[in-house]
């Protein structure tokens, strides 16, 4: 039988991504992006240089209800639909709070609508975020010399941890996330939530705002200032790309352990690592010369951030297989390679 795929935001990062490992997995992938954001034009012509006739790219912004509805109508139904198309910066959240909102909430609901339209049998996913979490005043973190660290969570945040939407991007993706949750609960879709940490690999397009471990890599390659918001202790755990669309495939092929549920996907605390431990990584690969400068921290900020995987990897045995040395070294040799493609996306 022939297996329908929806990718939004088809031709960011995450989604080219997707798209291209559904097309390997033998699905028929209808795509869609409204292009706005630097590097998906790039990302769209990868994706048409494989020559795969399972491949549709329909241009379109997810706040368009009715273009929405046509693309359902005409193209599915879908039996897979992974939704990743959004604003995905906060500091761009706090100066245009209305935008955010618009794409993120509302765009999400435009999307859940069609499904609950035309595409009621699909698998759902929605990539949301930690950021939900909010600052996470709860968990008790120690201070050393280079990272924050976690006094009684070692293994990270769980599922039940309360949610405290922080940041205009945070209640937006909140937003979206909850009612992703909901139309499981009151229209009987099979959707998932996967609050996603730091994602990063290869055909990355890292900014300041956002890809905090493509852009320290870039910047550095490119001689480019670098400018850390805070004392550079902030914590995350990192999860290369393919290892997150290998968790999209795993939850897609566990529909019934996975769907009704909330997961929070990253790389794990043995994948953690601060800024300024990455500062030091670059430095002692002789790609950073000069100490970073400081300015004040970020509204919204988390010291600390690792995701607890346990429940996901219990329902799917799925696990993280790049470890954060070998995805930085990686993502090195790949920007290393592409400096001009880049250096002109990024000009």
């Amino acid at each position: 039988m022939e297996k329908k795929a929806l990718v939004t935001g088809c031709a960011g990062f995450i989604g080219s991504h997707t798209t291209i490992k559904l097309l390997q997995e033998g699905f028929k992938v209808t795509g869609i992006d409204n292009l706005s954001r630097k590097g998906t034009s790039e990302n769209l012509k990868r994706i048409h240089s494989l020559q795969d006739q399972n491949f549709t790219f329909i241009k379109c912004d997810i706040r368009e209800e009715k273009t929405l509805n046509l693309v359902f109508q005409s193209n599915g139904p879908f039996h897979l639909i992974i939704h990743e198309a959004g604003q995905v910066a906060v500091t761009q959240s706090i100066y245009d709070p209305r935008n955010d909102f618009e794409i993120n909430a509302l765009g999400t609901f435009n999307i859940l609508e069609s499904t609950r339209k035309y595409s009621t049998e699909a698998f759902f996913i929605f990539a949301s975020t930690n950021k939900v979490y909010g600052k996470l005043h709860s968990m008790e973190i120690t201070e050393s010399l280079s990272r924050y660290e976690y006094i009684n969570n070692k293994n990270g945040v769980t599922e039940d941890t309360p949610l405290d939407f922080f940041s205009p991007y945070g209640v937006s993706k909140g937003a979206a996330d909850q009612y992703t949750h909901d139309y499981f609960r009151i229209y009987g879709l099979k959707t998932v939530v996967f609050r996603q940490s730091c994602v990063y690999g290869d055909h990355q397009f890292g900014i300041e705002d956002q890809g905090w471990v493509a852009w320290f890599i870039i910047a550095s390659i490119l001689k480019r200032e670098i400018n850390i918001y805070g004392n550079g202790k902030q914590t995350r755990d990192i999860l290369w790309i393919e290892d997150l669309v290998d968790a999209y495939i795993a939850a897609y092929r566990n529909q019934e352990k996975c769907k009704g549920e909330v997961f929070n996907i990253g790389g794990g605390n043995n994948n953690s690592l601060s800024l300024n431990e990455l500062v030091q990584m670059l430095k002692e690969l002789d790609l950073i010369k000069e100490n970073p400068s400081h300015t004040d921290w970020r509204p919204g900020d988390q010291e600390i951030y690792i995701s607890n995987t346990q429940k996901f990897e219990n329902a799917t045995n799925w696990k993280a297989q790049i470890s954060s040395e070998k995805g930085v070294l990686k993502l090195i040799d790949w920007a290393d390679k592409n400096l001009d493609l880049i250096s002109q996306i990024l000009k």
